[in-house]
């Protein structure tokens, strides 16, 4: 629990925090971006591979799917004339559509003889030796490129023939160079687009893990700071008594003591609730918690406690909320504190459930205020915006922050501003209500 100093209106200056923080987030951000180089050549290297691979075996998968279709197409035009011959017809003059790209010839395989041919090869010898259903690569006049040519078997009467259809692959080469290319030009490409990808989507983790190091530091370095003063009171009183024990009273050192070793003991019992909360590890219990009652209990306290401040809890409706009540409880109180701490006059709560799934608890008070530029600060841990006056009320400056863990626990949120016509901070907590 927080006593009256565990949360001033905070802002501004961090204690704790020097010149050796600033060397080591230096070198912290040295480390985090020696990472990120090395995931991104690791990442460019990774996907340059598989691009590679695949684009060998796409530009493989191309020229035999691209040959397979000329070897098809040349067997169909071999089938046909086949057919021709086998139908009793004789041995017809064979023609090609392009001159340039096929040929045909009629082959008798007992002795290597050619019984037609199209007009492009006539009066050569058989261009390839091959066996019905066999196909090969040949070399011809007709191109630079080697034709591929597919033997078909056909029956004249009693005699054998073999019918050879070669066309060019040159569409194949075509193709398969074209792919290359795209390919040549894609890859690099696509290794830029995936190395700034991975930098950026990089940086942005590791900018987190930076944040997240960077406040841990800042963290430690605060709480060793606040832990030196108690440390540093009691041994001064037990330096004093060592030495002159003849003027120490024992009552006022076990005083001090005791003093100092509370705001020790508090200060650690925040220290770990921040800790849990960072680690996720205060998600609340989801049980019914009449939050009106638990504002009406810290109202009766701060009376009781505080003599010159009239504590005004007549706006406080019933409201439910669905939590832990041990830790709302903490919110509360950690509210009415500081209101009290920097009231004049004045505290004043304010409860109710506004029927839109939402309950609002607002705590007034009418004392010097949170600046404007100062409450996008005034939540964070070990800040305050009077320093010396919280540090000697034995404050950790840790109130408020536990007031923002727990309303983010419950799915709520916190925020400061100014009591509409009357100046002092109004801290407003709106929660999801126990019927949502």
């Amino acid at each position: 629990m927080t006593d009256k100093a565990d949360g001033p209106y905070e802002a501004g200056k961090v204690g704790g925090s020097g010149g050796a923080g600033g060397v080591g987030e230096a070198r912290a951000g040295a480390r985090l971006r020696a990472v990120r180089v090395r995931a991104t050549v690791i990442a460019v290297l990774a996907v340059g591979l598989a691009l590679v691979a695949g684009g060998v075996a796409l530009v493989i998968g191309v020229r035999v799917e691209l040959s397979n279709d000329v070897r098809d197409a040349a067997r169909e035009r071999a089938r046909e004339v086949a057919a021709v011959i086998e139908a009793g017809r004789g041995v017809p003059a064979v023609t090609v559509a392009d001159p340039d790209e096929e040929f045909l010839q009629v082959v008798d395989p007992a002795d290597g003889s050619v019984v037609a041919a199209s007009a492009n090869v006539e009066g050569q010898g058989a261009l390839a030796s091959l066996r019905a259903g066999q196909s090969t690569e040949v070399d011809t006049a007709l191109d630079e490129d080697p034709f591929l040519v597919v033997a078909v078997g056909a029956r004249d009467g009693d005699r054998r023939l073999l019918v050879l259809d070669g066309r060019t692959p040159a569409g194949v080469a075509e193709a398969t160079t074209t792919v290359t290319r795209l390919l040549l030009f894609g890859v690099p490409v696509l290794l830029v687009l995936a190395a700034a990808a991975t930098w950026a989507a990089v940086g942005r983790a590791l900018r987190r893990v930076a944040r997240a190091e960077a406040a841990q530091r800042r963290f430690v370095s605060d709480a060793s700071h606040e832990l030196r003063s108690p440390v540093a009171t009691v041994r001064q009183h037990a330096e004093v008594a060592l030495a002159h024990p003849e003027r120490a009273e024992a009552g006022t050192l076990a005083t001090t003591v005791l003093d100092e070793a509370v705001r020790m003991q508090r200060l650690v019992d925040d220290l770990l609730l921040l800790a849990r909360a960072d680690e996720r590890a205060t998600g609340p219990r989801r049980l019914p918690v009449d939050l009106d009652d638990l504002v009406f209990e810290e109202a009766r306290r701060l009376r009781s406690s505080v003599e010159d401040l009239r504590i005004d809890s007549g706006a406080v409706s019933a409201a439910r909320v669905a939590g832990d009540e041990a830790a709302l409880r903490r919110l509360v109180r950690n509210l009415g504190e500081n209101a009290a701490r920097y009231a004049r006059t004045r505290v004043a709560f304010t409860l109710a459930d506004g029927g839109d799934g939402r309950v609002r608890l607002l705590v007034d008070d009418d004392g010097p205020g949170v600046p404007e530029a100062e409450r996008a600060h005034v939540f964070d841990r070990f800040v305050r915006l009077d320093e010396a006056r919280s540090r000697g009320e034995g404050g950790t400056g840790l109130g408020l922050a536990i007031v923002e863990e727990v309303a983010a626990a419950h799915g709520g949120s916190v925020t400061v501003g100014e009591v509409p016509g009357l100046g002092g901070a109004r801290f407003a907590v709106t929660l999801p209500s126990a019927e949502t």
